[in-house]
């Protein structure tokens, strides 16, 4: 497991070769919420994130390391998901971060799918552990699991 603090870095995936799939791909510092957090906060944040997407039984409809329901999208690595920078636009948020806490507050006010995630109710400390608990959960090496996120379509 990585540490908590590596949500002040920039988490990305490579390929790699040797292991035949994508990899964390752990950078410079990029601090979630432009804060830098030390290792008590972070774990802080990340448990009440995680206690959040508990407490809302996210998992009734998303899916996180496997486990869970298939009818939204996979969580796992919904960090990374370059989708996210179109969200930006669609939100007018000027970071990956607060595009996902505007959606998590919100997310009946920027449907585009024919399945609406109802809104939760989650604060913006809610909404902000939340997204904590995404990043660090990205940060985790899963052996390729899922295959070939974000590179539906794209050649190697």
């Amino acid at each position: 497991m990585p540490s908590y603090t590596v949500i002040n870095r920039h988490i990305d995936y490579k390929f790699d070769p040797k292991r035949g799939h994508d990899m964390p791909a752990i950078g410079e510092l990029e601090p979630l919420f432009g804060k830098l957090v030390d290792g008590p906060a972070a774990q802080a944040l990340i448990d009440k994130g995680k206690l959040v997407i508990q407490s809302r039984a996210c998992i009734n409809c998303h899916t996180f390391f496997g486990n869970g329901a298939y009818y939204a999208p996979d969580l796992t690595k919904a960090w990374i998901d370059p989708d996210w920078e179109t969200w930006q636009a669609i939100t007018g948020a000027s970071t990956r971060e607060e595009a996902m806490v505007s959606f998590l507050m919100d997310p009946e006010r920027y449907r585009t799918w024919t399945r609406t995630m109802p809104n939760l109710g989650l604060t913006r400390e809610e909404a902000e552990a939340t997204v904590a608990y995404l990043k660090w959960m990205a940060a985790i090496d899963t052996n390729g699991f899922p295959p070939n996120f974000g590179r539906m379509g794209s050649n190697r």
